[in-house]
């Protein structure tokens, strides 16, 4: 075991704070990673808050991990020490079901191993990249292309597969309608992966306020949803409506958006429920629709493919000792459009 320097909450609701965390020994198939930068996600905040259900305390927060490989076991063939990686929103899985095989290791039928707020192969709770080392099998480690900055790249662990995932699945390409709901941390990266897929983008947003912003990543249209023009106008003209938001939705006037066969995806995680007509689905065979992050393969895909084509998070940079600043700060949707750890701060 080694004790490495990390940032935790320990309890839910409390601040996060510096503390020590024991990391495993580097097993034979291991690879030690000294984290660079960690993104902050929407998701730490509501899992170490108690706002998805019991956690598990002390949590380090933490899974859209960039960093170099530090040491690796003497039976790693695919990285070496010096290699550039990342770490997403799962350490394993079960490697044995029907998911696992088709490469959809996220959708793991016996549950995937999550970076943090989960229980590791060996019994012990894990810990996220809020720390300056994580150990993490060969098999859930991801090679950062060298031409994508590593502040840049963090983001892609979580907010990149979980719009690019979508995007992909349900073909948004050149002759596609998209529109994007929502201009966040996930919503930039939606519009940035449809634009260049080819698809047509619209960003649907409470106000016109990021207009500016949401045309420079590559939108073509951008309208406020405040407006109930919008929704008259733009009845049944999108083939997908991928919404990237955690506040609830009114799903129905969503849904008339879509044309026929037209889909609405949600990646944003609203804590309450909501509801819909379901005569908005069967007038116009629509689907609603949802989607968590993506297998290991796709995400290795996403991150070269943002690396050809050279696409990073719009992030700010903060200090570890600006963390539960940022965390008020993406509350009040105050942050364009990532906060970023700087590990060497912690």
């Amino acid at each position: 075991m080694s004790t490495v320097a990390a940032y935790a909450a320990p309890a839910a609701g409390a601040p996060v704070e510096r503390t020590t965390i024991e990391r495993r020994p580097v097993g034979a198939r291991d690879v030690l990673i000294e984290i660079k930068y960690t993104g902050i996600c929407h998701s730490d905040i509501h899992q170490a808050r108690g706002h998805w259900g019991k956690g598990i305390f002390p949590m380090v927060p933490g899974h859209e991990i960039a960093g170099v490989v530090a040491e690796v076991g003497p039976e790693v063939t695919t990285f070496a020490v010096g290699d550039r990686v990342g770490v997403g929103c799962m350490v394993d899985s079960c490697r044995a079901c029907a998911d696992c095989a088709a490469g959809l290791e996220q959708y793991c039928q016996n549950g995937p191993v999550e970076t943090y707020n989960g229980v590791d192969r060996d019994g012990n709770p894990t810990y996220g990249g809020y720390s300056t080392h994580i150990v993490v099998d060969e098999d859930f480690v991801l090679r950062i292309p060298d031409a994508l900055s590593l502040p840049e790249a963090a983001p892609l662990l979580c907010a990149g597969i979980t719009t690019y995932s979508p995007l992909r699945h349900w073909k948004a390409g050149p002759g596609t309608r998209v529109a994007v709901v929502g201009l966040g941390g996930l919503g930039h990266m939606a519009v940035k992966f449809a634009h260049t897929l080819g698809a047509e983008v619209t960003v649907l947003s409470q106000t016109l306020r990021k207009k500016d912003d949401g045309l420079k990543l590559g939108a073509d249209h951008y309208r406020a949803t405040s407006d109930p023009a919008t929704f008259e106008e733009l009845a049944g003209r999108f083939d997908l409506v991928l919404s990237t938001v955690s506040a609830p939705l009114d799903m129905d006037a969503y849904l008339a958006l879509l044309k026929t066969d037209g889909v609405l995806a949600n990646v944003g995680a609203p804590e309450e429920p909501v509801s819909l007509n379901l005569f908005r689905l069967m007038l116009g065979r629509r689907s609603l629709a949802g989607s968590a992050i993506g297998g290991i393969a796709e995400t290795q895909e996403m991150l070269d493919f943002c690396g050809e084509h050279g696409i990073g998070a719009e992030i700010e940079l903060i200090r570890a000792d600006q963390i539960n600043e940022a965390w008020e700060r993406i509350l009040n949707s105050d942050v364009r459009y990532r906060f970023v750890i700087d590990v060497a701060t912690l």
